[in-house]
């Protein structure tokens, strides 16, 4: 008896997967060198959970993560293995996670409503933060050093916050102008 279940994933699924990926590898070496440098990883991730919903955004960032664990340059300053994920910014990569669901699962729900998508990027940034800062304090706590709540936050959340903020308008504004395009071009398929 032949299985006759649909594939999991169709080439369509696949290439945007895998263009996800790279668009985050892409933005996660744009650099704008301020006095904290900042990448449009956020920017990349936002976009993505808009237009490809919490399953497929999710699997573009896990790809993105295990090209990475792998070794492959795909993170900020062209780095990768695992030593970038069990480092003081790993908690940040794996807190995207968050932001990909809750994003992804309100532009499914809530389509065309900036002010839904405008909180849930705020919610999802805002779990990013929390596990990238928890995980950046007990990394610091490893070397040897404590840092403090308010250090960390100083340190790792208050100078991306206008940034972030900024990167998650555009990538709402771009992805209502893109979504369209992409039912396009899904309803002609064939």
């Amino acid at each position: 008896m032949h299985d006759t279940a649909p594939p999991r994933f169709s080439a369509r699924d696949l290439s945007r997967i895998a263009l996800g990926a790279a668009l985050l590898a892409v933005c996660s070496w744009l650099s704008i060198p301020l006095a904290v440098p900042f990448t449009l990883q956020t920017f990349a991730v936002c976009l993505l959970a808009v237009l490809l919903g919490p399953r497929r955004g999710l699997q573009c960032l896990l790809v993105y993560l295990l090209l990475g664990a792998a070794g492959l340059p795909v993170f900020s300053g062209f780095k990768g293995g695992l030593g970038v994920l069990l480092g003081a910014t790993g908690g940040y990569l794996a807190g995207f996670a968050p932001t990909v669901l809750i994003l992804g699962f309100a532009a499914e729900r809530f389509p065309g409503r900036t002010a839904a998508l405008a909180l849930a990027a705020a919610l999802g940034i805002a779990l990013c933060y929390v596990c990238g800062t928890a995980w950046f304090m007990l990394v610091y706590a490893r070397g040897g050093e404590a840092i403090s709540l308010w250090g960390a936050l100083k340190l790792c959340v208050l100078p991306f916050l206008p940034p972030d903020a900024l990167k998650a308008a555009l990538a709402l504004w771009l992805a209502r102008r893109l979504s369209p395009l992409l039912r396009q071009g899904h309803s002609r398929k064939g």
